[in-house]
């Protein structure tokens, strides 16, 4: 049977992992838009979440998959990693060649090439992805924790996280990843292993 992950992420279109039965491992990214039934872990790599969390003004249950700015806050915060540690999977401290920082290698970025290099799926879905095919880095995530959406560091950012994409596609050439969109207008040239499936934006809730 085809390895097969679903990765959920945090922009508008997320709800399209809701359009029809997906069956495969999921993966959800910091705070999914809504609870994702028998999701493998949440993926986290930012200092601010580690914050929140430590001071108990969010709490995210399941599993934990970390990178590394996760775990040297533990590591300096070894009381709350006692704590819970019983949700931490593991560590994945990975960070691809072509990615110059981790600051650059964002949460979606993290679960993906996860997916892809330690799971070694065959095929991977993701779902609210809305800054590959757009000027949109909305996240649902913003609704708990304040991110800077400027115009300076929203450009920023998307030329950042666009060539990380393109050059992981390109890593993992065996791999199929199928992006879920209302259109196909993709921002950057992609290989051959990258397809996408779209929907009418009339039946999309966002």
């Amino acid at each position: 049977m085809k390895k097969v992950v679903h990765v959920i992420g945090n922009g508008d279109q997320a709800s399209l992992f809701h359009k029809e039965h997906r069956t495969g491992m999921k993966l959800t990214c910091n705070i999914p838009p809504w609870p994702v039934a028998g999701a493998y872990g949440t993926i986290m790599v930012d200092f601010k979440m580690m914050r929140a969390l430590h001071e108990g003004s969010l709490t995210i249950p399941g599993d934990w998959i970390l990178g590394m700015r996760p775990k040297i806050w533990m590591d300096q915060q070894p009381s709350f990693f006692i704590k819970h540690s019983h949700q931490v999977k593991e560590f994945y401290t990975v960070l691809p060649k072509y990615v110059a920082n981790y600051t650059d290698f964002n949460c979606g970025h993290m679960a993906v090439h996860y997916a892809a290099n330690k799971v070694k799926a065959e095929e991977i879905h993701l779902y609210g992805f809305d800054s590959i095919f757009d000027f949109n880095l909305r996240s649902c995530s913003d609704f708990y924790l304040g991110s800077d959406r400027g115009n300076m560091n929203t450009n920023r950012l998307a030329n950042n996280w666009r060539p990380v994409w393109q050059n992981m596609f390109k890593e993992f050439p065996d791999t199929t990843f199928v992006l879920h969109h209302i259109h196909d207008a993709i921002k950057f040239q992609v290989p051959d292993n990258v397809e996408v499936m779209t929907y009418s934006s009339k039946a999309v809730m966002t």
